[in-house]
């Protein structure tokens, strides 16, 4: 990576070479600039994808089918391990993948089409498998409220995934899902230190307003679970129980927790942040990483991958239980369930829900 500089309002501070591609990115005249603040403005590319459903075998996640109606987020978390899939698409791990963001426009209408056909067999859609959802774009393009009136409509069950309190906008069509138990909602607090979370995570809403979130769904009679992901040992480890009392005194009815990734350019994006903002704890926390990868700072085998290994990972998992426990969350949320899922006749009385939404 060449000489960095932090990025106002944005996690990574630079391009890192894409992995694919032979030359490597230097911003030059061309690079698309806001002259006041100097940082990078936030472009917006039409995908036009003709599938709308993605299928993973990972068996590390609780979902075979998610739907991503963006690609590439720009909340700019640091740590995201979506962040090389933007090479995939020519673009850098880095600033590109916080300002160049892919929207699939027709994601409602891919949807309805699938769900429409006989092949569908009715089950849970993770909105969504790899970026936010309700990243700040969502509050004017409204995509994901789109594909949610959808399936409040099919009445198919839907994991939700996000850092943003814009999802309380959506509790309209989430309580409706909520009566067939056709929902959960996953808060990720990943820290209460504002001033953390700020450089760590910067376009995403604060912990006060995420949890605020947790409590408006949950009042709702939304199933809410909190997110504490990713911990990062060394540095938001010693916050999990901090983090689970505040999340069930707001209303969480479940917790989880995973452990760190960094695969591919998100190693280097990383290690050059916590030298940016972190300078005298840089090596502490890259060696407690090492200490639950292995030796490595990534480890990309299933199982392990979302949990580490070795004492530290041991410690973690530990506090994670007794800090659950000790809260008072009650036992897991329930399966979610198909029984409701209908298909809608399209030149019928309920085919008007198209057209006034």
């Amino acid at each position: 990576m060449s000489e960095t500089r932090s990025v106002r309002g944005r996690g990574a501070a630079d391009n890192p070479k894409n992995r694919f591609e032979q030359l490597a990115y230097e911003p030059d005249a061309e690079t698309v600039w806001d002259p006041e603040a100097r940082v990078p403005l936030t472009q917006l590319f039409r995908d036009s994808t003709r599938t709308i459903i993605a299928r993973n075998n990972s068996p590390d996640v609780g979902f075979d089918a998610s739907i991503n109606p963006y690609r590439g987020c720009e909340h700019g978390c640091i740590y995201c391990y979506a962040r090389p899939s933007h090479e995939y698409l020519g673009f850098s791990a880095g600033l590109d993948f916080e300002t160049k963001i892919l929207v699939k426009t027709d994601a409602a209408k891919l949807l309805r089409r699938e769900l429409l056909s006989p092949r569908w067999q009715p089950q849970p859609l993770a909105l969504s498998g790899v970026t936010d959802p309700y990243q700040p774009i969502e509050r004017k393009l409204r995509v994901t409220r789109s594909v949610l009136e959808v399936l409040a409509e099919f009445r198919n069950p839907v994991v939700i995934i996000t850092k943003n309190h814009l999802v309380t906008r959506d509790a309209d069509l989430l309580g409706a899902l909520a009566q067939d138990k056709a929902v959960v909602v996953n808060v990720s607090v990943t820290s209460l230190d504002e001033k953390l979370q700020r450089i760590m995570e910067p376009r995403t809403s604060v912990p006060k307003r995420r949890l605020d979130a947790i409590e408006t769904l949950a009042n709702a009679g939304i199933p809410v679970r909190v997110m504490v992901a990713p911990v990062i040992p060394g540095l938001t480890d010693h916050e999990m129980p901090a983090i689970l009392q505040a999340a069930r005194n707001a209303g969480a009815r479940d917790a989880s927790w995973v452990m760190l990734r960094l695969p591919f350019a998100v190693k280097e994006l990383f290690e050059d942040w916590l030298g940016r903002h972190f300078p005298e704890r840089r090596e502490k926390v890259l060696g407690r990483i090492r200490e639950v990868r292995d030796g490595k700072l990534n480890v990309a085998e299933f199982g392990e991958r979302m949990r580490g290994t070795g004492e530290i990972a041991t410690q973690i998992s530990a506090l994670f239980q007794a800090a659950k426990k000790k809260s008072g969350f009650p036992c897991d949320l329930p399966p979610l369930s198909t029984a409701a899922f209908r298909r809608p006749d399209p030149h019928g009385q309920l085919g008007l829900f198209e057209q006034a939404s």
